[in-house]
């Protein structure tokens, strides 16, 4: 495959795996986890990084940033005038464009408010973000975000933090296909397996955090993922065989030298 860099805007990453950081037992395996991952982006909810803390330490402490970049969100948010203020406080604070763009319009569900997401989404891009949208898994939802000149769109493969893996492969498959910026699955996975199939549909990386997070092991459950987004992608862009609905002989008897 030779060099398989995923490219965000101005940003190229030398890993398709963008890890989160909430809802691990300690901060020490939290940074464990994220070197065993292999990933290159480290996503924080802005919202959460607690400037007061008692030990003179916040979530920034624990994330090496000559080693990750990391891309603030705006979780938390539930409407356009909180996901831009807290967008630019991202900025201010970690001096960075990048934003990972959340506009929640169900509370008991946590799937986003299309239309706020848009409305958010163009604003931001206007004031010279990078903005990469969290968004339902709708074709028409996620060209819209790319229209609005969004650096790749975050279709959800299930609701955030259920671990159900891939609900429907179909409209993922129609929005990579249709898409021409990075396709990023987030939200849903919940072991390795769901990471590869998500990976095999085409799409160029995937963000996961509670999958991890809440594993019995979650430094050992940060490397299988590592490993199935590498097969996944591996094995998308090899080009899986035909299926077929009869069987078909490994050894075909059919043009073998007679003696």
């Amino acid at each position: 495959m030779g060099t398989d860099t995923l490219k965000i805007g101005k940003y190229e990453l030398d890993s398709r795996l963008i890890v989160g950081t909430g809802k691990y037992p300690t901060m020490e395996t939290m940074r464990a986890a994220h070197e065993a991952s292999g990933a290159a982006m480290v996503t924080v909810a802005i919202r959460r990084i607690n400037l007061d803390n008692a030990e003179g330490k916040t979530l920034l402490d624990y994330i090496d940033r000559a080693r990750y970049t990391i891309l603030p969100n705006t979780a938390g948010c539930h409407s356009v005038k909180e996901a831009i203020l807290t967008a630019q406080l991202a900025r201010e604070l970690l001096e960075t464009d990048l934003i990972k763009l959340e506009v929640i319009g169900d509370a008991q569900t946590l799937h986003p408010d299309t239309r706020e997401t848009i409305a958010a989404a163009e604003a931001l891009v206007k004031n010279g973000f990078t903005v990469l949208p969290y968004v339902a898994d709708d074709p028409i939802a996620c060209k819209q975000l790319e229209e609005v000149g969004c650096a790749a769109v975050m279709p959800l493969a299930a609701p955030i933090g259920s671990g159900l893996g891939v609900c429907n492969p179909y409209s993922i498959r129609i929005i990579k296909e249709r898409a021409n910026v990075p396709v990023i699955v987030d939200a849903g996975v919940g072991t390795a397996s769901d990471a590869a199939i998500a990976m095999e549909l085409g799409v160029d990386a995937l963000l996961m955090n509670t999958g991890i997070a809440l594993a019995r092991d979650p430094v050992l459950m940060a490397a299988a993922m590592k490993h199935a987004v590498l097969a996944g992608r591996e094995a998308f862009c090899a080009g899986r065989m035909a299926k077929r609905l009869y069987a078909s002989a490994s050894s075909p008897m059919h043009d073998l030298i007679s003696t």
